[in-house]
């Protein structure tokens, strides 16, 4: 009858502690994460359809090594920001540089995962060179950007006018058709858009800026915790390896090694 006993008990305990684990498993959070639809090849969509994209692989990567749920909502860049400030997102990640004008203005950033400039890009066979052949033409660039951000800190000194474009496409199209003379955009996603896409553009090297990295951000404390694994996660991948392979598979070897070296400076 003892033995019974004990083994009633056991079972109850075991019924007990596996409906605690489904409880947590249930209550576990999903932390929602907002990213840009094409920022190529930060985040886009590939030929079968699926999202992808350096951004997309490494999110994927820390989660993996921190054991947390996302959930990942390719929104465009200015309605991933408005959701993260109105609390539809928890977090973002889509290319976006580490500045003491974002830190100012309530973005919270973790530690960089990729350095890039910012540079003019202009036809193939334009006769503009450099920042002097601007004067009063119209320049392109994306809302928000560090891009557009760059481009306004040169309009006065050299006299040229802005339009602003919702997405990289779109700016590159209004290169390529005259509607603007050069565009502003990071210089990995222009060099890439060049490349993969055949667009008959230039990136002029001359014109690239002092650069700053990428950062995961959020936009209010209660998502710390956030920042706080994506860190660790991101130091974590860095160590194993897994983060060399993911530049090097979007970017090439020469690029995952200018990162190392970077990091390691």
């Amino acid at each position: 009858m003892m033995k019974m006993r004990n083994v009633l008990m056991l079972t109850a305990a075991a019924a007990i502690a596996c409906s605690a684990l489904t409880v947590n498993a249930e209550d576990a959070k999903t932390w929602v994460v907002a990213t840009d639809t094409v920022f190529r090849p930060f985040e886009y969509t590939d030929e079968n359809g699926d999202f992808v994209g350096i951004d997309v692989d490494i999110l994927a990567a820390i989660a993996e090594d921190q054991g947390f749920e996302y959930e990942l909502n390719s929104l465009g860049w200015d309605a991933a920001i408005a959701a993260c400030q109105a609390g539809q997102a928890d977090g973002m990640i889509a290319g976006a540089s580490i500045t003491d004008e974002r830190k100012e203005s309530g973005w919270i950033f973790s530690d960089g995962y990729y350095d890039a400039t910012q540079t003019m890009t202009v036809k193939e066979n334009s006769d503009i060179a450099g920042f002097e052949d601007l004067e009063g033409k119209m320049v392109g660039v994306k809302t928000g950007t560090q891009g557009a951000a760059y481009a306004e800190s040169l309009k006065d000194e050299y006299k040229f006018d802005i339009t602003y474009f919702e997405d990289s496409p779109t700016m590159y199209q209004a290169v390529d058709g005259g509607q603007v003379v050069a565009c502003f955009e990071d210089t990995p996603i222009m060099l890439d858009s060049i490349k993969q896409n055949g667009l008959a553009l230039k990136v002029l090297e001359d014109t690239a800026n002092d650069g700053a990295p990428y950062g995961f951000a959020v936009f209010t404390e209660d998502s710390q915790e956030l920042v706080d694994m994506f860190n660790a996660g991101l130091e974590n991948i860095k160590k194993n390896g897994t983060y060399d392979e993911i530049i090097e598979k979007y970017l090439g070897a020469a690029d995952a090694e200018a990162e190392s070296e970077t990091e390691a400076e």
